[in-house]
């Protein structure tokens, strides 16, 4: 992995994405979708996966009903001969976020736009935007009543080991209500439930972890080098914006066609999203606590020592701890990488906008590395937690690998 500094220009990084929007009509709705649900509508890191989801997964049923290279998701037709590709993958993002956003009144602008831009008959594009909009009514239709934004009440047991709100907000933990919510590929939400908890507050395991993430993650560590600091640092962005981006980079580094990305979108962002659904449910069965609450109360074991004014590397996010959300979402993201091109050597390049950095991972198990240090670096998560979620997220992704989205033989 290496990691260079971001001195991109406004100007030149205007240019680039218009570049990107021209050439990959996929990659330019993500970037669109990103906008709507975390720009705009401001919706959290694990839940703005369920809405990428939602439009990928109708872009690739709109775009395959064309070609038929994959097995369909949900929906297929017989297009009429020579029906745009693009104009049905722009059509069905479309729908498909104006249905579940409907104020914000510029993606009819993004639309106009996306189908001015394509150089095809008034006909075929006609054709594929009819395709579009039914591949995504079909979408919307089959997820009507999938748990999306139920008031689900959740209140933590009282005592040692179990979640308490955490500072500086001290706010309600975050979306119950994904862990319940009618999964994409799995059978239940509690699928791959973690086959182990949290570690049990009397074992060497606990006190491991907790040391180590007492001196690793203080917000004024002494042990934790700068290197490891900015590693920390680096995946406390936005997870669906930070990964949104970096899966738009993948698709154009590689020239994926319409039709690859398609399914590429539709493939992270489904085990995203599916990982994040199971990831939800077992945290909120467990209940365990973050670091800043168990060290400041001295780890419910009089082995440990307390430490009344601890406070992380970065702020806490408000959910509870066991197992790690990044450890789920990156098992999910690097198997499906190595999935989908055959190989795990599959060079695929993060940035961050909270340190203004580039990390470059040769394979998918770099990738995977690093996020599995980095929860612990920032003060968020112990080892345990962070080796639990990855195995959660590779299930999901190694199903969904095996059984969604194949190539029609």
């Amino acid at each position: 992995m290496k990691i260079t500094r971001l001195v991109v220009s406004l100007a030149f990084a205007f240019l680039a994405v218009t570049c990107v929007r021209a050439q990959n009509v996929v990659v330019n709705w993500d970037a669109i979708a990103s906008t709507t649900i975390v720009t705009n509508a401001k919706q959290a890191s694990g839940t703005s996966s369920v809405w990428f989801a939602y439009v990928h997964l109708a872009v690739f049923d709109a775009v395959n009903s064309i070609d038929h290279r994959f097995q369909p998701y949900l929906f297929t037709t017989q297009a009429p001969a020579g029906a745009s590709q693009d104009a049905a993958a722009a059509a069905a993002a479309h729908r498909v976020l104006v249905h579940y956003f409907p104020s914000q009144v510029s993606l009819d602008m993004n639309l106009t736009s996306s189908l001015a831009a394509i150089p095809d008959t008034a006909a075929n594009i006609s054709a594929g935007v009819a395709v579009g909009e039914a591949a995504a009514q079909a979408l919307i239709n089959a997820r009507a009543s999938d748990g999306l934004l139920v008031n689900f009440p959740y209140t933590p047991p009282v005592g040692p080991g179990f979640y308490q709100r955490t500072p500086p907000a001290f706010a309600p933990p975050i979306t119950p209500w994904l862990g319940q919510m009618q999964p994409f590929t799995m059978t239940a939400a509690a699928q791959f439930f973690p086959d182990e908890g949290p570690d049990a507050l009397d074992s060497q395991q606990w006190i491991d972890d907790y040391n180590q993430v007492k001196t690793l993650g203080a917000l004024n560590s002494t042990v934790r080098t700068p290197q490891q600091t900015e590693i920390g640092l680096f995946w406390t962005e936005h997870t669906g914006q930070q990964y949104g981006r970096a899966f738009r980079t993948l698709a154009t580094q590689r020239g994926l066609n319409t039709s690859d990305s398609a399914r590429l979108m539709a493939m992270l962002w489904a085990g995203f999203a599916d990982s994040a659904i199971g990831c939800w449910n077992a945290k909120f069965s467990f209940s365990f606590w973050r670091p800043v609450t168990a060290i400041r109360a001295g780890g419910g074991n009089p082995a440990l020592v307390a430490d009344p004014n601890w406070s992380p590397l970065a702020s806490t996010p408000a959910h509870p701890e066991y197992p790690a959300a990044h450890g789920c979402v990156t098992g999910a993201v690097s198997t499906i990488l190595e999935g989908y091109f055959g190989t795990p050597d599959v060079q695929f390049s993060v940035d961050s906008l909270v340190t203004h950095t580039t990390h470059t991972f040769a394979t998918t198990a770099d990738l995977l590395d690093e996020v599995e240090n980095a929860r612990v670096y920032a003060g968020f998560h112990y080892h345990h937690s962070v080796i639990q979620g990855k195995v959660l997220g590779t299930k999901v992704a190694h199903q969904l690998v095996h059984h969604y989205f194949a190539p029609v033989k």
